[in-house]
């Protein structure tokens, strides 16, 4: 009988560790985005952030740099998956009583992700695409003052 016991928890513990290693697919095809990424630009500098912070969650930080010293846009973002759902979900300082906004990934295809969320002001998709190893394009696009609106920003890993 208590060969039995043992046998069903070690079978229990190895199905939950099984299940549990395949929770996080989604997030998991973003781990390239992990690490420091930035573009010199002639009227500053993009600055973002990535980090893991658990199996389900990255956290981002986003700055754009000015005379190398003045910080004209900041924002946080924190990149979860909820069972099989992928969120992005930035807060920008200063924009929406500093709240974040939930956007949905709606497809990732070939190192290309994207997030919309139709109901927010602009914009309402948002894109990372790993073009190599060390270099990444965000866009943000959408309707914007009624006129479509898109803007692409390459970045490299530092």
């Amino acid at each position: 009988m208590k060969n039995v016991i043992v046998i069903v928890v070690c079978v229990l513990f190895i199905s939950c560790q099984n299940k549990s290693e395949k929770n996080f697919e989604q997030l998991e095809k973003m781990n390239w985005l992990i690490g420091n990424w930035e573009n010199k630009m002639d009227d500053g500098i993009l600055s973002e952030t990535w980090k893991k912070e658990n199996d389900s969650t990255f956290s981002g930080k986003s700055y754009f740099i000015v005379n190398s010293k003045d910080t004209v846009h900041s924002e946080t973002i924190i990149l979860t998956q909820l069972n099989d759902e992928l969120i992005y979900s930035p807060t920008v300082k200063g924009q929406n009583d500093d709240k974040p906004i939930d956007f949905i990934m709606t497809s990732d295809s070939e190192n290309n992700f994207v997030f919309e969320n139709p109901k927010h002001d602009y914009p309402q998709k948002i894109v990372y695409k790993k073009a190599t190893e060390n270099s990444l394009v965000a866009t943000i696009s959408g309707m914007q003052q009624g006129k479509v609106s898109s803007e692409g920003y390459g970045m490299k890993r530092k």
